[in-house]
């Protein structure tokens, strides 16, 4: 009889063995195809991730090289010393901006400046004109000794939509627009909507400000838009009113400019460039390098922790998902082994008795290489039916798992971390950090996990070669044996 049909009647002839073996398979199939649709699905994720928020590189003053100058100028005079920041030409900025990777750029410019003919909110304990301690506006660039008085930050951009507090969402335009590159060398502004609701503002209307370091240096900008900020200020912002968050406005980096003074015309204080793709973070970066940029002066500060933070859970549950795929596959290679082991050994009289009346060795291997070949492929038709609710739940378990654990990781940081509010930033470091925490931790709520051909494919070539190796190796430590030597032994 041909080993083939053999095979079939022996598996209908046992079929509680049969169907344990099933079981068994279809189970190890279910946990290996379970590992493959997650992996594949946190690569396909984490590509995504990388794609959408790319990364941003921030051209800027190299402060860590600046005060090392300013030290070493204190050391050579008597007097104090000066800390002073060098401004970005406009020519170096769009140098780098013409390079490869870069899906978009913008300029930012601080400066402070009085309110002329409208009043400001005021914070609660915020000193008036008339006491003798004045405030340290930002962009006065006074130095420790020159203290200024300001009512208002003034942000300098190309584009408000790519201003820090507008593209993490803490700032919203609620009526008109925002500042766009073709504002540029125009007197326009962009103002908070508590600061316009209590002056009567609105779209249209014109606002006069003076600078902080220089009163003769007026502007009247024509106001084209209103946003509202969810900021609630730093620390800092109860003592001094241009650091609440209504008191700041947007106006282009050209305005800014004059505001700061002729030295800063054409120049702006930083750069952030944001790539088409995280992955060219670096390449960017040693593009930038071999620019005629002056990185004696400036430096490129690569930001990519957003997509740091939202791969992070993903890389760890496709990590999770390989192991699994390598564990269940030893594992069960191993327990399919000493089933069929066993199941073997039961049957030497049935393989003495073939070998006797003159059937081949190899014969009687294909048999039983057949019967577990037979369960492997159902068992992985089966597999490709329950694999993919099982690894959505697995997968999407183990990924809130992580991404909780991620956030406490962060949460226990900025706990332990500095505290306090920088002279720009509405919320300091740490709420910064925070908010952009929140960001990747609503975009990996979840993972897409579906069963694609690739992994069925995959999954196939495991199965076999999982039930050829757990078939084979029993089977050749009987087939070694004599057909005399299995008949005379039988009991």
């Amino acid at each position: 009889m041909n080993f083939l049909k053999r095979a079939f009647w022996s598996m209908k002839a046992k079929k509680g063995k049969t169907l344990l073996q099933l079981v068994i398979f279809t189970v190890i199939c279910v946990f290996v195809l379970s590992g493959l649709t997650i992996q594949s699905a946190a690569k396909a994720s984490s590509e995504l991730a990388r794609q959408e928020l790319g990364g941003s590189v921030t051209l800027q003053v190299d402060r860590e090289a600046a005060m090392e100058k300013q030290q070493s100028e204190q050391s050579e005079s008597d007097g104090p010393p000066q800390f002073t920041s060098t401004p970005i030409s406009l020519d170096d900025a769009e140098s780098i901006a013409a390079l490869d990777h870069v899906k978009s750029y913008n300029y930012s410019v601080s400066a402070s400046a009085n309110a002329e003919d409208f009043d400001i909110i005021e914070s609660s304990t915020s000193p008036d004109s008339s006491d003798t301690e004045s405030e340290q506006a930002p962009g006065s660039d006074q130095g420790r000794s020159g203290m200024v008085q300001a009512d208002l930050t003034v942000n300098g951009t190309l584009t408000s939509d790519e201003a820090e507090s507008f593209s993490d969402g803490e700032a919203e335009i609620v009526d008109g627009r925002g500042i766009e590159e073709s504002d540029a060398d125009s007197n326009v502004a962009v103002i908070e909507q508590t600061l316009a609701e209590e002056n009567d503002l609105a779209v249209g209307d014109t606002i006069n400000i003076s600078s902080a370091s220089d009163e003769d240096t007026t502007q009247e900008l024509e106001i084209v838009g209103i946003y509202e900020t969810s900021s609630a200020g730093s620390d800092q912002a109860m003592n001094f009113s241009f650091l609440n968050p209504y008191n700041t406005i947007y106006v282009p980096y050209t305005a800014a400019n004059t505001l700061k003074g002729e030295d800063y015309t054409d120049t702006v204080e930083s750069v952030t460039y944001q790539m088409d793709d995280a992955e060219n973070i670096d390449a960017f970066i040693a593009a930038a390098e071999k620019t005629d940029v002056d990185f004696d002066v400036y430096q490129l500060d690569a930001n990519d922790d957003l997509y740091q933070q939202m791969v992070g859970p993903i890389e760890n549950v496709a990590s999770f998902a390989k192991n699994i795929v390598y564990l269940v596959t030893i594992a069960g290679a191993i327990i399919l082994a000493l089933i069929v082991m066993l199941s073997i050994r039961e049957r030497k009289y049935e393989m003495g008795v073939l070998m006797a009346i003159g059937e081949k060795k190899w014969k009687l291997a294909g048999q039983f290489i057949t019967e577990i070949v037979v369960i492997a492929i159902v068992a992985v038709g089966l597999s490709s039916i329950f694999g993919n609710p099982i690894a959505n739940v697995l997968g999407n378990q183990l990924l809130d798992q992580q991404t909780t654990a991620s956030a406490e990781t962060t949460t226990t940081s900025l706990q332990q971390g500095p505290r306090g509010g920088g002279m720009m930033s509405g919320g300091g470091p740490g709420q910064a950090v925070s908010d952009a925490f929140s960001q990747p931790s609503e975009a990996i709520s979840s993972l897409n996990i579906n069963v694609t051909w690739e992994n069925i494919l995959i999954l196939g070539g495991i199965g076999l070669a999982v039930a050829i190796i757990a078939a084979l190796i029993p089977s050749i430590s009987i087939l070694r044996l004599q057909p005399k030597n299995i008949l005379t032994k039988q009991e």
